[in-house]
């Protein structure tokens, strides 16, 4: 049976052996506790009459939400307070964030900032903002 040679690449060497270091650090020493910040996911979409925003905002309630609109940008601003677990000695992983949030989402359109409406259900914050007449398209019969 006959074997290809495979050629050597010194950039692949240097980055095997690169991840190897970074394997070795994290068993070797334990990373330490970084400040994470919870920014919510979006979905943003538009129909022929309004843009719509969802955001997905997990263990956050209504009022702790506040929502704005500021040249063409909407603002979504809140805190998700932290749980209180009593009679917990020892965490073995703690991996969800807490605190202040702001997501600013550019909107693609202009829009009636003063028309728009906001539901907030099972975690998801859906924001429905009217297009601006100057945003909507127009046709144009050809004659």
């Amino acid at each position: 049976m006959r074997r290809a040679l495979m050629p050597w690449s010194l950039f692949g060497e240097i980055e095997r052996i690169r991840r190897e270091f970074d394997r070795l650090f994290e068993e070797l020493m334990p990373r330490e506790e970084v400040e994470r910040v919870f920014a919510p996911a979006v979905d943003v979409y538009e129909t022929d009459q309004e843009l719509v925003v969802k955001a997905e905002l997990p263990g956050v309630k209504k009022e702790q939400v506040e929502v704005s609109i500021r040249d063409n940008a909407l603002i979504i601003r809140g805190e998700k307070k932290e749980e209180k677990e009593e009679n917990v000695e020892t965490y073995q992983r703690l991996e969800r964030v807490y605190g202040r949030f702001e997501r600013v989402v550019h909107l693609p359109r202009e829009v009636k900032p003063d028309a728009a409406k906001a539901e907030f259900k099972d975690g998801i914050l859906e924001i429905r903002i009217p297009k601006a007449e100057s945003a909507k398209e127009k046709r144009i019969e050809i004659s």
